[in-house]
């Protein structure tokens, strides 16, 4: 944010501002709140909520079917969730969210569906869907399939009252139909939690309740059998560690159960006051200020037993682990993350320094990272250019190319002896030819329309969601000065290409609405703008942001970091080319690491079965089938580093790496050396 001018605010727009603060620290971990500050103008004391979710109900009963039609791309929204379909890897789905246009707020209980292969937005509209929230979680269900999701929060519209809620619901992706789920026990209403899932269960952490007064942050765990319809809360050991609350982090599947990464919370801590106590020491009160966690904590889950008692809770154990390797600096919140085969895909984020108690200077990124969760290390992904075509020829045709070349130069090699025998000069132009080589039209390929080889604007909170090696980038928040905006638009990129990003849609940003309190103290607060920071063309209502970020803070300025984290060891590097299991080469695609190493990764997967004695149970078809898994996996993993590879090769001048082997015994007498 820009720097107020003390000097010049009055009592009001200093409490305005203090108001400000505070709906901006919570907005990092799900909402964007506005200032309730208790003036005449709130509607804290006027409106029921109940009331009016009561009345949202009634309307929702009117539906009598599931309606699903083609319609525009949803409207601007912040705090909502996209997720890939667990059924249909053609399908994105997006549920609810929050619009906050400076004045009110609007929420959404909404249903869309987004058609990859057709570009088609759907909306479905059902008898029985959940009320209008933002700041929910939602995952897929494992091995039950459909989509569940819980909890959120509603407000009124000028948020001066809050409503958490705790229900709990089962969606299913083909009949498109929600599903209330009933249980004797769960969860605490929240909002700002995470849920993953593990085989059966669905994993549920942290999250705030937030009373207009105080937020609590919570650290809770639980679990929900999701063929028992029991919800589970393990009691570990007093001295057994576990994550701080928080809300806002990062929530991962894994094979073993879960991880952990990140977060944000508020703490205590106490600052200076500027005066001086009698025995002239320095005086100092109690604040609280914003913590963004960096630490990553895996969750151990084992199944009870077979013979175990039926509705026998799992057994966990939180493990902390060592802090990731190279990961993004400065520590940032709101940056979300997604799962996409071993890996988590972060994107954007924001890092505040608040400069003092009236002003907050933010810095926010469009940065792209990958987790790589078994060896807890960020790759920082960026785009790269296309690959001119046409590099990549069948082995017979690179021979024919070669025997070629290799005429020529014989024949060059005779003019040049010749002339030398004439005492002539290899360099002469009248005797020596040198054909200068022609420019490839490929090799200055444009990009495809409609792609960019920029990352979107910065932002934070925007949702993720991967769909066939796809990420999809939906909506997230951009601030400047004391206004807030929701991007309207969609983009996608390969995540194996990395080849730049394709805008699905965009439309113009929404102007920012004051409202009343705002308008009666703008005056001096319009002075922080330039006039440059608005279209005033009068041929658009959109806004134009800046692009350029603020200057770099240091890492940890105006954040708290514990002791404990700030200590903690990082995680080694770990290399490649140590596993003793076939890796990709540069340049090879998924489908010709497998074909190469198939029989290798078929053996692999022989002896683990034998050792387990599951060999005869396994099918030829299954085998294959678990052997493609695998070597997809490790093609996933060492993605980044082959790209850098691939990158340094491609400086070099070298575009392809070809084995001995793959050139056939017919090349491998040519190339030795005699």
């Amino acid at each position: 944010m820009g720097k107020k001018d003390k000097k010049s605010k009055s009592a009001e727009q200093k409490a305005r501002v203090a108001a400000k603060q505070n709906r901006k620290a919570t907005q990092k971990d799900v909402k964007s709140k506005s200032k309730r500050n208790g003036d005449d103008d709130s509607d804290a004391d006027n409106v029921d909520l109940e009331s009016v979710l009561e009345e949202y109900a009634k309307q929702q009963a009117q539906i009598l079917k599931v309606i699903e039609s083609s319609c525009e791309p949803p409207s601007p929204r912040s705090s909502s969730m996209l997720i890939g379909s667990p059924s249909n890897a053609n399908e994105l789905f997006l549920f609810g969210g929050e619009h906050y246009n400076g004045a009110l707020a609007t929420f959404y209980n909404d249903l869309f569906v987004y058609l990859i292969d057709r570009s088609e937005w759907r909306k479905v509209t059902s008898p029985n869907s959940p009320l209008p929230r933002s700041g929910h979680a939602w995952c897929r269900g494992g091995n039950s399939g459909g989509i569940y999701l819980f909890g959120g929060e509603f407000s009124s519209p000028k948020q001066g009252t809050f409503y958490h809620y705790n229900d709990f619901w089962r969606l299913d992706t083909t009949s498109r139909e929600w599903t209330r789920i009933e249980c004797k026990k769960g969860p605490l209403a929240r909002s700002g939690h995470r849920m993953t899932f593990y085989k059966n269960y669905i994993i549920l952490f942290g999250g705030f309740q937030d009373t207009s007064q105080q937020t609590k942050y919570l650290q809770d765990l639980w679990l929900y059998d999701c063929e028992s319809y029991v919800w589970y809360n393990p009691v570990l050991p007093p001295a057994t560690q576990k994550p701080d609350a928080r809300s806002s982090f990062s929530f991962l599947p894994h094979d073993s159960g879960a991880v952990i990464y990140g977060g944000y919370s508020r703490v205590k801590s106490s600052a200076v006051n500027g005066k001086q106590n009698k025995n002239g020491t320095q005086g100092t009160r109690a604040v609280v200020k914003p913590m963004i966690h960096q630490d990553s904590w895996f969750l151990r889950i084992a199944q009870p037993p077979a013979d175990a008692p039926t509705n026998t809770a799992p057994t966990v154990r939180w493990e902390r682990r060592k802090k990731p390797a190279n990961s993004p600096n400065p520590p940032r919140a709101g940056a979300t993350m997604t799962y996409h085969k071993g890996r988590g895909i972060m994107f954007g984020g924001v890092h505040d320094v608040e400069e003092s108690e009236e002003g907050i200077e933010s810095e926010f990124f469009d940065g792209l990272y990958a987790w790589n969760v078994e060896r807890n290390r960020y790759f920082q992904l960026t785009l790269r250019k296309p690959r001119a075509p046409g590099r990549k020829q069948p082995i017979a045709d690179r021979h024919g190319q070669r025997r070629g070349r290799g005429k020529a130069d014989e024949a060059e090699l005779l003019r040049n002896l010749a002339a030398l025998e004439t005492k002539g000069s290899v360099t002469d132009p009248e005797v020596m030819v040198i054909d200068t080589p022609q420019e490839n039209e490929n090799d200055s390929k444009e990009l495809e329309p409609g792609f960019l080889m920029t990352m979107p604007h910065p932002r934070f909170n925007a949702q993720l969601a991967v769909s066939d090696d796809v990420l999809f980038i939906f909506g997230g928040t951009y601030e400047h000065g004391d206004r807030e905006y929701t991007f309207d638009e969609m983009w996608s990129l390969d995540l194996g290409r990395l080849n730049g990003v394709r805008g699905v849609f965009k439309r113009e940003l929404e102007n920012w609405q004051e409202s009343e309190e705002e308008e009666s103290g703008s005056e001096d607060a319009d002075d922080d703008y330039s006039e440059d920071e608005e279209v005033g063309d009068g041929e658009s209502s959109g806004v134009m942001l800046p692009r350029e970020a603020p200057p770099s803070v240091e890492a940890q300025q105006g954040t708290v970091v514990p002791e404990s984290e700030a200590d903690v060891e990082t995680e080694p590097v770990e290399s490649i080319i140590s596993d003793s299991r076939p890796y990709p080469r540069p340049f090879e695609s998924l489908r010709d690491f497998f074909a190469r190493t198939s029989a290798a990764w078929q053996d692999i997967l022989l002896e683990t079965l034998k050792s387990q004695d599951a060999a005869a149970a396994q099918s030829v078809k299954g085998l294959r089938k678990e052997a493609f898994d695998q070597a997809e996996r490790k093609w996933w993993d060492c993605r980044e580093e082959i790209t850098a590879l691939e990158d340094e090769q491609e400086e070099a001048g070298i575009g392809e790496v070809v084995s001995l082997a793959d050139k056939g015994s017919a090349a491998g007498a040519t190339g030795r050396r005699r």
